[in-house]
């Protein structure tokens, strides 16, 4: 029996404005705006969110002045959101030629033309993709289908602008108050060396006394940090603080127990302090690192049915748009002749930024043979994982990594080393990171319009116009911020970023601290065996500093009383929906709001070295401040922002204010 056919919110029939300069310039806004934000997110906590939410959510505000439609704010959504997940995919690898040691300074014309190459490759195969898995493919689209449910609720009046708004102006204001660069009357966090007492233990017949203890933080008074683990929820943000708990309170520790010379003669908690952050920064996170490694080839292992199966569905149905049977207006791509043709034309600028890199012309065929395969491949399994789990759990950081060890061994093999052999191999790794981010979420955009009515062709112009935006856009970004808070420092951990760069300083620097490495792939295969769910959050919880991971923490346990409160008072599925929307809106607009006031301070202090000649940017660690207490007030504020208030609209019958 043929399967009912889709009826979407506005049917093919119906002809209205959609490609519109109105939409199209508020997505490129967007898209330069929310990539800001997401930049700094991802750097800071090694999480990202994807933009869909609040990019429907201002489009809909912003349009609505402009009497625009429904398939306008589909559009600008659209061209926002994919502009937005191209820096997510760059974030991942182009910092890594900082951290590596590739890059002397950053260098804005490599960066723009990772992130577009990446970024348009991305676009192009998912229009090849399209029909297989949004149409296709019967997946659930979780993220999809509440996006779309919040635009179909706008149509009613309910946009949820008044909550994001307002939220981004009381982040900002925190920001404001926090940052060093600002106003500062708040501080962050708190630090302490707790000790545990005297004891004495003996180390090749000699005999030491050890005064043992623990650095204890307190979470980061960040409504953006503790936003992030309200939307990810307490299990999540739990597996990433467990992390955090083997890292700082079992491994340094213990680290410092085994080796007491290292504490030998120390007295002040401050130095104790700086030790065991040392300890941290020089030997856990090299651990860390190899059990991310293990849990990246582990998850796309324990996808590989489900991986084969999207692949084998796609290739199968690429020749059905050669059928010159009409199509709808709702099922309309680009053409495909067109698209493959751009797709080969696009092999022409990689070559070159290849051969510039390896300075090899055998090695940059490689390369790019290597990423027009890999790149197809990694594009259907983002977009068959983003229609399984949503565009915030894609694991296109395992996906690059993959790609990162192929093309390195390559490399190595065709005696294609040293510093060349380094960027190559990072070059190849951020076009294909930016190739799957945009996939992913490419790939979302295009089911919430197939649900909503949304053309596809003019949708797919929209995104390429927003990924060319924020390629020429970020890279900008990403200068001042590692200007002002150098990334790769405890200020701007980039944890992926690290782990590109460790790995490829490893395989073709031959300059990885594999002792440490190979423990953690270790302790990788033993989270493995005892079925420990996600090792790489685990693992990225013991690289990220132990302020930042408890304050994701901190923002699930709000989620949780939030659900506890729904339960208590028996809301019904309806009231949920509207409660857990508005507490994702508040918290989207929690994180957008302090993101983009970070990112301008960090102009005012790029600014501030260029007007006293300062130098390269300052190393940024948590110190203990007579200010701390009034962090505090962050608790009563998120309580009040994300339980009171979404507790109060699902009993209203609204999701959001005006």
């Amino acid at each position: 029996m043929a399967d009912k056919k889709f009826i979407p919110y506005v049917p093919a029939e119906t002809s209205m404005p959609e490609l519109t300069f109105k939409a199209l310039f508020l997505g490129v806004v967007m898209a330069v705006v929310l990539g800001a934000a997401n930049a700094y997110l991802g750097m800071k906590v090694g999480l990202t969110v994807a933009a869909t939410f609040p990019a429907a959510v201002v489009a809909m505000a912003a349009l609505r002045i402009f009497k625009g439609n429904i398939l306008e704010e589909n559009l600008a959504r659209t061209t926002a959101s994919v502009g937005e997940s191209l820096v997510a995919g760059a974030i991942f690898t182009i910092p890594a030629f900082i951290i590596s040691g590739a890059w002397d300074e950053f260098n804005l014309r490599d960066a723009t033309l990772i992130m577009g190459i990446g970024g348009v490759l991305g676009v192009l195969f998912v229009i090849i993709l399209r029909r297989t898995l949004v149409v296709e493919a019967n997946l659930p689209f979780p993220e999809s289908v509440a996006a779309s449910e919040i635009v179909k609720a706008g149509q009613k009046g309910q946009t949820g602008a008044g909550l994001v708004f307002s939220a981004m102006g009381i982040a900002a204001l925190w920001e404001l108050i926090k940052n060093d660069a600002g106003i500062q009357v708040i501080k962050e966090s708190a630090n302490s060396f707790v000790h545990f007492g005297k004891s004495v233990i003996e180390v090749a017949g000699r005999r030491f006394e050890y005064s043992g203890g623990i650095l204890l933080s307190t979470p980061e008074a960040s409504p953006m940090v503790m936003g992030v683990g309200f939307i990810v929820g307490l299990r999540i943000s739990a597996v990433l603080f467990s992390g955090a708990v083997a890292g700082w309170l079992v491994l340094v520790p213990l680290a410092l127990f085994l080796n007491p010379e290292m504490m030998a003669g120390i007295t002040a908690d401050q130095s104790l302090i700086d030790l065991a952050v040392d300890v941290w920064f020089r030997q856990i996170r090299p651990l860390a690192v190899g059990t991310m490694i293990v849990a990246a080839f582990y998850t796309l292992y324990s996808l590989r049915e489900s991986l084969v199966s999207g692949v084998r569905k796609a290739l199968i149905h690429l020749n059905m748009s050669a059928s010159t049977t009409e199509v709808e207006r709702t099922e309309k791509d680009l053409s495909l002749k067109k698209v493959f043709l751009a797709i080969g034309l696009m092999t022409v600028p990689m070559f070159l930024l290849y051969r510039y890199f390896s300075e090899s012309t055998g090695g940059a065929l490689v390369l790019t043979v290597v990423m027009l395969v890999l790149g197809i491949l990694f594009a259907a399994v983002a977009g068959y994982l983003v229609g399984l789990v949503g565009n915030s759990n894609n694991p296109i950081s395992g996906l690059t990594l993959s790609a990162l060890v192929i093309s390195a061994v390559l490399m190595v093999m065709m005696g294609v080393v040293g510093p060349r052999g380094l960027a190559a191999v990072l070059g190849i790794s951020g076009v294909i990171c930016c190739a799957a981010g945009v996939a992913g979420d490419m790939i979302q955009d295009l089911k919430v319009g197939h649900i909503l009515g949304g053309t596809p062709w003019k949708m797919e112009i929209g995104e390429i116009i927003g990924v060319i935006a924020a390629a020429l856009t970020m890279p900008v970004l990403l200068m001042v911020l590692n200007k002002a808070y150098t990334i790769g420092s405890v200020a701007l951990p980039a944890p992926q970023a690290g782990l590109m760069a460790l790995m490829a300083q490893g395989i073709v620097g031959g300059e990885m601290a594999w002792p440490l490495v190979i423990v953690g792939m270790f302790l990788g295969v033993a989270l493995i065996l005892i079925k420990a769910p996600a090792p790489m959050l685990i693992a990225v919880g013991m690289y990220l500093p132990f302020q930042t991971t408890s304050a994701v923490f901190a923002g699930g346990v709000v989620r949780a009383i939030l659900e506890w409160f729904m339960k208590r008072r028996d809301a019904s599925d309806e009231e949920k929906t509207r409660g857990e929307n508005a507490g994702v809106l508040v918290a989207s607009g929690l994180i957008a709001g302090q993101s983009l006031m970070a990112v301008f301070l960090a102009f005012v202090v790029l600014y501030e070295q260029a007007k006293l000649g300062l130098g390269e940017g300052r190393h940024l660690l948590p110190q203990f401040s007579h200010s701390f207490g009034l962090s505090l007030l962050v608790y009563p504020l998120l309580l009040a922002l994300l339980v009171w208030l979404p507790l109060s609209r699902m009993r209203s019958g609204t999701a959001a204010a005006e």
